[in-house]
């Protein structure tokens, strides 16, 4: 059953980032369609909400002369105008969910997001979903892959000049930056991760404590300070049993009730308002089934329950 749609929350708006140049393998770059196909619009929708989907992303030229091979110049080209569109978004009033595409685009969207929230005064801090700890810097990376790299660039790391316009190289204070499900670091990122105190809540974590009580301890951060969440959902944080569709899968995921759990809490505690979602590489997908596990997860951040009730203490 379709909600009537409610004036009182913001609108959201759709943007494909169809990028895949930031990661080892191709396919990526498909997501954003994958994720309209299973029926992404019309599930917020029915929950209620205005959506307008503004279509795909385009990047900014390279400047002539530019090796057409050239990945951080193709890099540069998208984060720079997504960057100024994640901006319009925010500026707009709008809950921008940005669809992927490979997790170099976080550059470009956090950046825009950290530009309106400096300039409102509010103070941003991020959620990072996701198997990898995507810390590693140009000088550090094993793989040179830039999809390893954007929580360091979002953190202020050295190594990333040009990649947005000086104008959106808003840095996120590392304290406010939180990994959560990690567990596949290089040596280099445990390192760059403990100098810089980013807050990691990795798999032994989770399993010692639960996701409840680890989330509730971010969200309650965020709250105390009126903050904004931007939550960036790399589809490798949930295990590949039931989300196969990425190039990078490392076992030991989050479970299917653990993601639901984590958007069901972030829902009811009022603080996102951004979210990218990353890494879905429909040529290894199983019938949609990745696709579709996304649209749940984002349908349960937004409002969907099993109840019309929010959780009571026991």
């Amino acid at each position: 059953m379709t909600m009537p749609e409610d004036a009182t929350r913001p609108p959201i708006q759709l943007l494909g980032v169809p990028v895949d140049v930031g990661a080892g393998q191709k396919g990526a770059s498909m997501g954003p369609a994958a994720l309209r196909m299973v029926g992404l619009l019309d599930t917020l929708e029915e929950l209620g909400f205005a959506v307008r989907d503004l279509g795909d992303l385009t990047p900014k030229p390279s400047p002539e002369g530019t090796d057409p091979k050239d990945r951080r110049a193709q890099i540069t080209g998208w984060c720079h105008a997504l960057a100024e569109r994640s901006y319009g978004m925010m500026r707009d009033g709008a809950f921008p969910i940005f669809l992927g595409g490979d997790h170099s685009l976080s550059i470009g969207s956090v950046s825009g997001v950290a530009r309106h929230c400096n300039e409102t005064g509010r103070p941003l801090f991020v959620l990072w979903l996701d198997a990898h700890g995507d810390f590693n810097t140009p000088t550090t990376s094993p793989s040179g892959n830039i999809h390893g790299m954007p929580a360091a660039f979002l953190c202020g790391e050295e190594g990333f000049d040009g990649i947005v316009p000086d104008a959106f190289r808003a840095p996120v204070d590392p304290t406010r930056v939180h990994l959560f499900g990690i567990r596949s670091l290089d040596h280099g990122e445990r390192v760059l991760l403990r100098a810089r105190g980013v807050d990691v809540a990795d798999m032994r974590l989770i399993d010692e404590y639960g996701v409840a009580a680890l989330l509730r301890r971010i969200i309650e951060k965020v709250q105390a300070a009126n903050g904004h969440l931007h939550v960036s959902l790399d589809i490798d944080f949930l295990d590949p049993s039931f989300a196969p569709a990425v190039g990078t899968a490392v076992p030991g995921g989050a479970t299917y009730r653990e993601a639901h759990l984590i958007m069901e809490m972030l829902h009811d505690s009022g603080v996102v308002g951004s979210l990218d979602i990353v890494e879905l590489n429909p040529i290894l997908d199983e019938r949609g089934k990745s696709a579709h596990a996304l649209v749940d997860l984002v349908a349960s951040l937004l409002g969907r329950r099993i109840l019309d009730c929010p959780a009571r203490s026991l």
